[in-house]
């Protein structure tokens, strides 16, 4: 099986981690966000009709956690609704003693919500700035009590990490992994002119592999499920392709 460099998109703290995992594997991996994560100054989140948040990131549950000063008995002790893995893993880390997990995206997540039984009291998506709607229109469509908080924005990165770049234009052939579409189209932006037709995309889901499809990349493999498990093994599937 042939082992290519793999470029991760994601944005911090998540790049490192996912570069760490890579790296484990036996492979060669190389950092250059899409994305930069930046905090907006809000006061503290009013939580008083709050008895469920909802998490569709890790990144949701570290600035919430950061916004709150830290997890009280009080705020352990909300229900915890999140979209997948990465995200149950970091709500557990922060000390959440009442997690639904999901295995999906936001609308999968929703259902989750929507199809369990005695669930009371009202809802706080929490999320970054672009994620705003969906979600909470889904939950209030449905007579459920649903609001939003965005904590954090996303940035678009200005340029490709050094090492990434001498990748990407390389003769060689390189992965690039995709956690999110966000992430996505600021790569397209980014690489309208660089060679592609040596290069693979991996995304994480149809939704993040949709931006990249005019970049005409050698291949283009989606994750089966919306998670970084099956991102990995989409991953795995395009370094045996090659």
């Amino acid at each position: 099986m042939v082992t290519p460099p793999v470029i991760v998109t994601r944005a911090e703290p998540g790049a490192s981690e996912t570069v760490e995992r890579l790296r484990a594997m036996g492979l060669t991996a190389i950092s250059s966000p899409m994305l930069e994560l930046k905090a907006l100054d809000l006061p503290m989140p009013d939580l008083s009709d709050i008895y469920h948040l909802v998490f569709t990131s890790a990144n949701g549950v570290r600035y919430f956690v950061e916004a709150v000063g830290g997890i009280s008995e009080q705020i352990a002790d909300l229900t915890a609704w999140c979209v997948g893995p990465a995200t149950t893993h970091a709500a557990k880390a922060a000390g959440f003693q009442r997690i639904m997990a999901g295995d999906g995206n936001a609308d999968e997540l929703s259902d989750l919500i929507l199809s369990a039984d005695g669930v009371e009291g009202g809802f706080l998506h929490v999320a970054n700035s672009a994620a705003a709607g969906n979600l909470v229109a889904q939950l209030t469509a449905a007579g459920r009590e649903a609001r939003f908080l965005a904590l954090y924005e996303t940035v678009p990165a200005s340029g490709f990490d050094e090492d990434a770049k001498a990748a990407l234009v390389s003769e060689a052939a390189t992965i690039i992994l995709f956690h999110s579409a966000k992430a996505a189209e600021a790569f397209a932006a980014l690489s309208e002119d660089l060679p592609m037709s040596t290069n693979v995309a991996v995304a994480i889901s149809e939704a993040a592999a949709a931006p990249l499809r005019s970049l005409n990349a050698r291949a283009m493999i989606a994750a089966a499920r919306p998670n970084e498990n099956a991102l990995m093994e989409a991953l795995l599937q395009a370094c045996k392709g090659l």
